[in-house]
């Protein structure tokens, strides 16, 4: 099958990484990939975010299979594209992927079905938002309705920090259209989880649970960024609260989506807070997280191809997924100044002596005009490794970044440990 990958980020690159290990896969394209996908797939120059483009490259090349994968083509109804244009593809829907696309439609959601999340309220006007933070207090929760690229969360430690946030979206436009709209939601206190979830739109498997680190600095400290680095399994993830997530959140959310007429076929992301009161949703996406994503797939140990048409066939309950024993880390290596404003072009050395015993996933990299990888990006690298426990895996992911080298790069030394 020829099979081709929507996005250019280290997700993608994860995705490309296992695909390629698929026997039914004889060709595998990405678009427009990074320098790093460059040794799996062949990239194709075609902005994640242009539909028709991809779409009229996809059914011109022949492609068997398509992967939508980051949020935005998916919220663009990139796979409602392709599936009419006759290629099957693997993703929600545009109207299921609203469920990302509008944190507003997720809390109305959580609140009709009795899913449990944040106490909230909605505002597009930036007057009632302010005097609703001044009522509330401190610590509080200002979120864009709409994609910010994961950055468009503000956990706020005071009531002036949280009400410059409100001005910041809402007067200032830093999200652009996305913060025309936002919620407010009381703080949640508890360790932080993922789970990812295949699903067909009835059906749902989830993967091993991760925990990503979401702060720019050790200690949890800093701007939010799209993910600093992540763990799989997470340790706050026990039996007991598997068995409640699936009860309380994952199997009403996907039944909520089919009684809604959103039937959702894809990657499920669950971001969840276990609170002193139980598990709570904090988020949800309609993809794979980024760098959870790395994590997790490094323990997948069947096809993923065939994981994702059972998906979009709706047979994902025949279907039995193996995983790996152990554990997994995803290290970011980041460039200066991220998640704020950075350099490019600056040349990455050590990445064949750090894959001799890691997986370096490319998120923010090109090929320079020589051949040569060099930064693009805010996160530049994913160094991913897995060991026969969480511990070991974590040491053979710091081990392997000893060897990567970059101008003004920077990463937390805290992973998995905090």
């Amino acid at each position: 099958m020829k099979v081709l990958v929507v996005g250019g980020g280290g997700r993608e690159h994860a995705i490309c990484w296992k695909l390629s290990q698929s026997p039914h896969v004889t060709r595998l394209f990405c678009a427009p990939g990074n320098g790093g996908i460059e040794s799996v797939a062949q990239c194709v120059p075609i902005a994640a975010t242009d539909v028709d483009g991809m779409v009229k490259w996809a059914k011109s090349h022949g492609m068997d299979f398509v992967v939508v994968a980051p949020d935005d083509p998916l919220a663009l109804g990139m796979v409602d594209a392709m599936e009419a244009a006759g290629i099957p593809a693997f993703g929600p829907t545009a109207d299921a992927a609203i469920i990302e696309a509008s944190k507003i439609f997720s809390k109305n959601l959580m609140k009709k079905y009795h899913i449990p999340t944040a106490q909230y309220e909605t505002f597009t006007d930036m007057d009632q938002a302010l005097a609703y933070v001044e009522a509330q207090g401190a610590p509080i929760v200002v979120k864009a309705d709409g994609l910010a690229l994961g950055k468009g969360v503000i956990v706020a430690q005071t009531v002036e920090e949280a009400k410059e946030a409100v001005r910041s979206m809402m007067s200032d436009h830093r999200f652009g259209d996305a913060g025309a709209k936002i919620v407010i939601e009381e703080c949640m206190t508890g360790p932080e989880v993922t789970v990812l979830a295949f699903c067909d739109g009835e059906h749902l498997l989830c993967m091993p649970s991760s925990q990503d680190h979401k702060r720019a600095y050790d200690g949890n400290q800093g701007p939010n960024t799209g993910g600093m680095g992540a763990i799989s399994p997470s340790p706050n993830y026990t039996a007991a609260v598997a068995i409640q997530c699936m009860r309380e959140i994952f199997m009403p959310t996907v039944a909520a989506l089919k009684a809604e007429g959103r039937p959702f076929k894809g990657v499920l992301y669950f971001g969840l807070m276990i609170t002193p009161n139980g598990p709570k949703v904090v988020e949800f996406n309609a993809r794979f997280g980024d760098p959870e994503c790395q994590a997790v797939l490094s323990l997948l140990d069947s096809d993923l191809l065939e994981i994702m048409a059972s998906c979009r066939d709706g047979i994902l309950n025949k279907m039995d997924i193996q995983w790996k024993p152990g554990a997994a880390c995803c290290l970011v290596l980041a460039s200066g100044g991220y998640p704020g404003s950075y350099q490019k072009g600056h040349p990455i050395t050590g990445l064949d002596e750090a894959g001799e015993t890691a997986v370096v996933f490319h998120a923010g990299t090109k090929l320079d005009d020589n051949g040569d990888i060099v930064t693009n990006g805010g996160r530049v690298l994913g160094v991913t490794a897995t060991g026969e426990t969480l511990d070991a895996a974590i040491d053979a992911a710091y081990d392997a970044a000893k060897h990567i080298h970059f101008t003004d790069m920077h990463f937390r030394t805290d992973i998995g440990r905090v």
